[in-house]
């Protein structure tokens, strides 16, 4: 499906992995009173992000793998809003949310990236598996 040997190799699924360090680093810092609240709702919506990755990678389909990548997408979405609880409740302070912040930004660009070139060799396959329906062009005299 890919010119990737596994879905380790794709940068979007790196930057997740780093981002979930990130994520569990400094929710170690929250009132333990989040620990079943804010912090494991952080920590789930993060960690879903590589995991969507790498399911839907393991797909025999290009619907099935944009599929989960729509559900990566969601999940980092609602990591950012969580972010934003947290700089607001003042779990963490302005330095950390922009570097977190910002490591989103990242991985949105490129789910958006990897979700758009998938889109695109998805539209290819759909044209070349339709039969050719141009007729010759009759012989002239």
């Amino acid at each position: 499906m890919s010119k990737y040997q596994s879905y380790r190799d794709l940068i979007v699924w790196q930057e997740s992995i780093n981002l979930v360090e990130n994520i569990y680093q400094t929710t170690k810092s929250f009132p333990k009173e989040e620990m079943f609240g804010l912090t494991s709702q952080i920590r789930r919506s993060s960690v879903s992000i590589p995991a969507n990755i790498a399911e839907g990678y393991g797909r025999n389909h290009t619907k099935e793998y944009l599929n989960h990548l729509s559900i990566a997408n969601g999940s980092l979405s609602e990591l950012e809003t969580h972010i934003i609880i947290s700089l607001r409740l003042n779990y963490i302070n302005e330095e950390n949310y922009h570097i977190i912040w910002n490591h989103l930004q990242t991985i949105g660009k490129l789910l958006y990236g990897l979700r758009k070139s998938l889109n695109s060799s998805l539209n290819e396959e759909k044209q070349n598996s339709y039969p050719n329906t141009q007729y010759p062009k009759p012989n002239t005299l």
